[in-house]
């Protein structure tokens, strides 16, 4: 669970480390007001994945089933900036399939903890193959990252991609470029 009397007294510290009067009233109540952020941002901690996809519903279906554009939000380990961007999903069933709005709570599971875009793609992959128990999965992934456009080398609009696949899209690389189709 987050201990929001550790990250409000950690707040504390990072505005005086910068120089900012913590008395002041635009500042006064940013200390509760980041704790209760970061347990909102950060909940995927306390989720699992299979809570989203055990409910299953039998199908004749055992094509490619694509859910894009997934939305979402998440923080670099790195740095603790934000990085966001899309997800998109191909499976394709063994006899089962989950509802769709399943697959956007497993990405929302994952992104919403401190985390790297390459493990993301990787974890949102597995917990699919794993629990779903499907033919095969492929996850793409493009998010902009915060500590790329906002700092250091400071280029906006760039984002960064990562694939994972699982099952059949791994070892059939025309059916993989057919979802890579699918989800572009």
């Amino acid at each position: 669970m987050v201990d929001r009397k550790k990250i409000e007294d950690g707040v504390r510290l990072i505005l005086e480390g910068i120089g900012e009067d913590i008395s002041r009233e635009g500042l006064a109540d940013t200390p509760s007001r980041v704790a209760r952020m970061y347990e909102e941002i950060f909940a995927g901690m306390q989720e699992d994945a299979e809570e989203h996809l055990q409910k299953v519903f039998t199908a004749q279906n055992n094509e490619i089933v694509a859910e894009k554009d997934i939305s979402f939000y998440s923080a670099c380990e790195h740095h603790m900036m934000p990085f966001f961007g899309k997800a998109h999903i191909a499976y394709i069933p063994d006899g089962r399939v989950v509802g769709i709005s399943k697959l956007a709570r497993t990405v929302e599971v994952f992104a919403r903890r401190l985390q790297i875009q390459e493990q993301m793609t990787v974890q949102i992959a597995d917990a699919i193959m794993e629990h779903l128990k499907p033919k095969g999965v492929f996850v793409l992934v493009e998010a902009e990252h915060l500590c790329m456009t906002m700092r250091g080398v400071r280029k906006p609009g760039s984002r960064t991609i990562t694939m994972v696949s699982r099952g059949v899209f791994a070892e059939n690389r025309e059916l993989r470029d057919e979802a890579l189709g699918l989800l572009r």
